[in-house]
């Protein structure tokens, strides 16, 4: 019998299914690119060690149980293995000759000490992929540095960027970096795995959580490249148009307002009573706005102050102008759009009962992913995935008293 006939859940349907994929990273990076790849099908083995990934620690939880886990443990088996050790170490060789990807977020340098390295594992296995996730790449002189989401937010120019003109940088509230990389690295494997298609060869994919956050922050660079500038923190305001800013309704709400364009901006004009705004000769470019900001604010704010949310978001929408309710996530459950597309969805979990979850995060007409379960127990699959590697129960036993599972 064949490894991937039993070590893997071949019940799986979707457009990656058949694809499998050893998910030995921890934390939120790595772990989310393993996740989106299981959405769509693919078949992914989840490799902790004994003492589980450190996201299972961190923060809300439910019944001992962290909520974060449920998350980005979706989708996933789970196997727990010490790698550090000469028995752990063989038995993911062995995972690692049947498997289509591996996922690893060390340090540089620490899959090498294992023997766990590219060139051994791709000896026995020449199509793997081996997707490695780090702060700053394999190579470079940070390579070997600690790197997580809130560096990399600091060093990419986005926390410099973000917040009050005359406050502090500001850091993302939420994994920013992490959730950028996570999507990245799922494009990156399949891209190889793609090219693989064509010469049967696998290869390693170097992503770094810096250069991923880097890739998205706009022409940032190319601007200060060319014209030696850099952003200021402006708030919620626009570095080249207006209005663009968040407003204080009537009920104590707030709206979010954006005018990219000089036909919207007239709209909002208009629509707060002040068409002659419109009618200046510097409203017609973006640059001319945000350099009449100051009036402009002040005219949409007063108006928006005036009136109640929903009035706000129903006058504009009538106007087609662009505006949205700055949402807490308890406005995110009840949206009734958000209920229509099952963005949000709860599934029955064996140790919460149920659990919500963000659904799949784009549809395929044809060969749609699934959210199929939550994260689930430590080591909850090692009997099934060892008993198909010959491993039996005694020795499974033993393994996990000498803390090798």
């Amino acid at each position: 019998m064949r490894v991937s006939d039993s070590v893997y859940d071949n019940s799986v349907r979707g457009p990656l299914s058949g694809i499998r994929v050893l998910d030995a990273a921890t934390l939120v990076a790595a772990p989310l690119a393993g996740c989106l790849l299981a959405d769509y099908g693919a078949e992914v083995l989840k490799v902790e060690h004994p003492r589980g990934d450190p996201i299972r620690t961190f923060g809300a939880r439910k019944d001992d149980v962290s909520l974060w886990w449920k998350l980005l443990g979706r989708n996933k088996d789970c196997v727990s293995l010490d790698l550090s050790t000469p028995e752990g170490q063989e038995i993911f060789r062995r995972l690692a000759g049947e498997a289509d990807v591996v996922i690893e977020n060390f340090r540089p340098g620490t899959f090498e000490k294992w023997g766990l390295d590219y060139d051994t594992l791709s000896a026995e296995n020449p199509g793997l992929v081996m997707a490695r996730v780090t702060g700053y790449g394999q190579s470079g002189p940070y390579a070997r540095r600690p790197g997580f989401g809130t560096a990399v937010e600091a060093l990419s120019g986005v926390a410099a960027m973000t917040g009050d003109p005359h406050g502090p940088p500001v850091l993302p509230s939420f994994p920013m970096g992490d959730g950028v990389t996570g999507v990245m690295t799922a494009f990156a494997v399949l891209t190889a795995l793609r090219a693989r298609d064509r010469d049967g060869h696998g290869q390693v994919v170097d992503v770094s959580l810096w250069e991923s956050l880097l890739s998205v922050v706009g022409a940032y660079p190319t601007v200060h490249a060319a014209l030696g500038t850099v952003p200021e923190r402006r708030g919620n305001r626009s570095a080249g148009n207006a209005p663009r800013n968040t407003y204080r309704t009537k009920d104590g709400g707030w709206v979010a307002v954006s005018a990219p364009s000089r036909r919207i901006a007239e709209r909002v004009m208009r629509l707060v009573g002040r068409p002659d705004l419109a009618e200046q000769p510097w409203f017609g470019t973006g640059t001319g706005r945000k350099e009449h900001v100051e009036e402009i604010d002040e005219a949409v704010a007063a108006w928006v102050g005036a009136r109640d949310r929903d009035d706000v978001v129903r006058a504009f929408e009538e106007a087609e102008a662009v505006v949205a309710p700055v949402y807490d996530f308890a406005d995110v459950a009840a949206d009734p759009h958000l209920a229509h597309r099952e963005a949000l969805i709860d599934l029955p979990d064996p140790e919460l009962g149920s659990v919500r979850l963000q659904n799949v995060p784009f549809r395929l007409s044809r060969t749609p992913g699934a959210v199929r379960h939550a994260g689930g127990r430590l080591g909850g699959d090692n009997a099934r995935v060892y008993g198909a590697l010959g491993v039996d129960e005694d020795r499974v036993a033993e393994l996990h008293r000498e803390g090798v599972v």
